[in-house]
């Protein structure tokens, strides 16, 4: 029997947590693998922030709390976005989530309806299309460039624009690529959205974990406050996400639309959490210098062993801790490449495919695993594929 609704179909999971299952599996028939697929830092919370947690549950930080969040952490969070955008917001447009992926799916379930037409980028994060999906919308790829550090083509976003489009996705620093938006692309963008009735997106969730250029926010924009939601979190900043923290900015007619939607769903995000992240945001920052500063090592080690792989070519990303090496030359379609890959050489990592059919050619690595791990992995795949 299948009572399952219609909009279901269009759901899809992600491919990391399929994959890590697998991966299990063999582990479990005593084979070593090394785990590329999970994009989760594999650092320890930082100290400070477990002692504000600990303290928090002692404190009696067990109980309900306000639906849009610890006035207090939001408070830090503005001060916070604020000092890294260049921009004025204040703590009546935060709301902090479980986790950022329902700054992804209230708004969008918020805003668009069957007949609207939302633009994202592909390859890339999974949910985007997903969402857009459910809330019955057509989903509309945007091809990321390789050859332009996988930035979007603002002619192609230009040429999909129409009167039904009431959205557009932007993930800077992206997953799966690694690539950074320049400015002068983001600023093009914001022009045309000015000039229609429509909304951005903006996926920030890597803001700070970057190794050159710092990246641009369309937040910075005049004018794109009020036509921008922007999702930023804890879980990858500071390797905080089994805490489940993320937190969206919005205009307030937005935020009311996306309060309901979390009153209906999980009523509020954890109290000992939102204190653990006031910690976090208030408190000593080397944690997360330091582990970006791990992070633009392994990112060497790994685009320069990848590169010397036969077939294998792999741009060098500029924030995020993923590669995402073509692999087109080896003449293996991706989803057979990783299958190989991890029953053979006991790397798991992820086809681009899993981020959309753009994703072809494609694999993802993720190098939040450390340097040990990553010269072994790099050793073994070599061997495979200098044996073909």
């Amino acid at each position: 029997m299948n009572l399952l609704s219609s909009r279901m179909d269009g759901v899809r999971g992600e491919g990391a947590f399929a994959v890590l299952v697998e991966a299990r599996k063999l582990e479990a028939q005593g084979r070593s693998i090394i785990h590329m697929e999970i994009g989760e830092p594999d650092f320890p919370t930082a100290s400070h922030i477990v002692e504000a947690g600990k303290e928090a549950l002692d404190s009696g930080w067990t109980k309900y709390g306000p639906t849009q969040g610890d006035p207090e952490l939001r408070e830090a969070i503005a001060e916070v976005v604020c000092k890294q955008r260049d921009i004025k917001i204040d703590e009546s447009q935060v709301v902090v989530t479980p986790g950022g992926k329902p700054i992804l799916f209230f708004p969008i379930l918020s805003l668009l309806e069957p007949g609207d037409e939302a633009l994202y980028p592909n390859p890339g994060f999974p949910i985007y299309e997903s969402m857009i999906n459910y809330s019955g919308a057509k989903a509309i790829p945007i091809p990321l460039v390789e050859s332009r550090g996988f930035s979007l083509d603002v002619n192609v976003i230009r040429d999909k624009l129409s009167d039904k489009t009431k959205l557009l996705i932007l993930n800077s620093p992206q997953n799966p690529t690694g690539g950074v938006v320049p400015e002068e692309d983001i600023r093009a963008i914001a022009e045309m959205v000015l000039e229609r009735n429509m909304m951005v997106l903006a996926d920030e969730v890597y803001s700070r974990i970057y190794f050159e250029e710092k990246p641009f926010s369309i937040t910075s924009i005049d004018g794109m406050l009020e036509k921008t939601i922007l999702l930023d979190g804890f879980s990858k900043t500071f390797s905080m996400t089994g805490w489940r923290m993320g937190y969206g900015v919005m205009p307030k007619w937005l935020l009311d639309a996306v309060c309901l939607m979390m009153v209906n769903c999980n009523s509020h995000t954890s109290s000992f959490s939102q204190r653990a992240g006031i910690a976090a945001l208030r408190g000593p920052q080397n944690c997360v210098q330091d582990m970006v500063a791990e992070f633009a090592q392994r990112r060497d080690l790994i685009v320069d062993g990848l590169n010397n792989i036969p077939g294998f070519s792999c741009t060098k990303p500029g924030g995020a801790f993923y590669a995402f090496p073509n692999t087109t030359q080896t003449g293996i379609p991706s989803d057979e490449l990783a299958h190989r890959l991890l029953h053979e050489a006991g790397v798991a990592c992820l086809t681009g495919t899993s981020f959309g059919d753009y994703g072809e050619g494609y694999l993802r690595f993720s190098y939040a695993t450390s340097r040990t791990e990553i010269q072994e992995a790099l050793t073994r795949i070599d061997k495979i594929m200098s044996g073909l």
